[in-house]
């Protein structure tokens, strides 16, 4: 089976952030046979989806990665809705909406696929993608293609078994409930406005929230209290209206966003003695300054 590839791929203008250099190989499957494939064929080889939550390094990877965004195929049987891992989350909220069904609401928000929501468990406004999760269909190194039970799954806060087992998501079925489209476009609508006034739109190149909360507490209000809101490195700043987004509103390079991210830790660090995890990915290695400071930002 032949698949889609492409050699020195300029992945910079697909990040949402907007950095990156050159990737040495890109695949883009098209089918979860095609993509199962190719799995098995690269060990270990590095998946995204739609790079809302990835910071490529400005160096380039020299590597091959999988980008899933060809995988968008969407199957909706009454009340049952399977996916593909590439489908944004978006549109799958939008094709159930029209087919009244609701429990995705959520989703309208978040620019990120199908697969990366699952491996994390995305939540938004008080729902999450475990809710309406049946199983998920994914790949396992050791044992190949697997179904999961939402159970097996193991969920828990912007977590799941994907992450310890080395698994890639390759498709998710949900069971949704009837609903007026009127209340679900209404919640959606609402979901929007929420996310505009607390988060930075995509016209300002972001990645999401920065840093995982801490348990109890809130990154976002521990930054602001340290006065992270000030902060700017060459052309990456921390947003002014919430101080766990930063903003790429200058060229910024990934190096200025390392560096930022890192001060930002810092002041956290000192004032409350609590370390923030990163909630963002990174994919780099050929800068040595770069990858110093993604070690200590994930206590590798």
């Amino acid at each position: 089976m032949a698949s889609n590839f492409e050699n020195d791929f300029e992945i910079k203008k697909l990040t949402t952030f907007k950095t990156g250099g050159k990737i040495s190989q890109v695949f883009f499957p098209e089918s979860v046979e095609e993509f199962v494939q190719i799995l098995k064929q690269n060990e270990n080889i590095p998946v995204f989806g739609n790079l809302s939550n990835t910071l490529i390094s400005s160096n380039g990877f020299d590597g091959k990665i999988a980008l899933t965004t060809h995988m968008n195929s969407i199957q909706i049987e009454g009340t049952k809705v399977i996916a593909e891992c590439g489908v944004k989350g978006p549109k799958l909220a939008q094709e159930v909406c029209q087919s009244g069904l609701s429990g995705l609401e959520f989703m309208i928000g978040f620019p990120g696929s199908i697969g990366g929501e699952v491996f994390m468990n995305a939540s938004a406004n008080g729902q999450c993608i475990s809710d309406k999760l049946t199983s998920a269909t994914c790949y396992s190194p050791e044992k190949g293609v697997v179904e999961y039970s939402k159970d097996e799954m193991e969920f828990g806060y912007r977590k799941s078994r994907c992450k310890k087992d080395n698994l890639i998501v390759l498709q998710a079925k949900f069971e949704l409930e009837p609903k007026s489209q009127e209340e679900i476009q209404k919640q959606m609508d609402e979901n929007l406005a929420f996310r505009k006034s607390h988060q930075p739109s995509l016209a300002l190149p972001n990645c999401g929230s920065i840093f995982k909360n801490p348990q109890g507490d809130s990154a976002g209000r521990l930054l602001d209290s340290v006065g992270a809101k000030n902060l700017r490195v060459g052309g990456a700043r921390v947003w002014e209206n919430h101080a766990n987004f930063i903003v790429n509103d200058n060229n910024g390079t990934s190096t200025d966003i390392l560096n930022l991210m890192f001060e930002m830790y810092t002041k956290v660090k000192e004032s409350y003695n609590i370390e923030l995890e990163p909630e963002i990915i990174f994919l780099g290695g050929l800068n040595k300054k770069e990858n110093e400071i993604w070690k200590i930002l994930n206590k590798k």
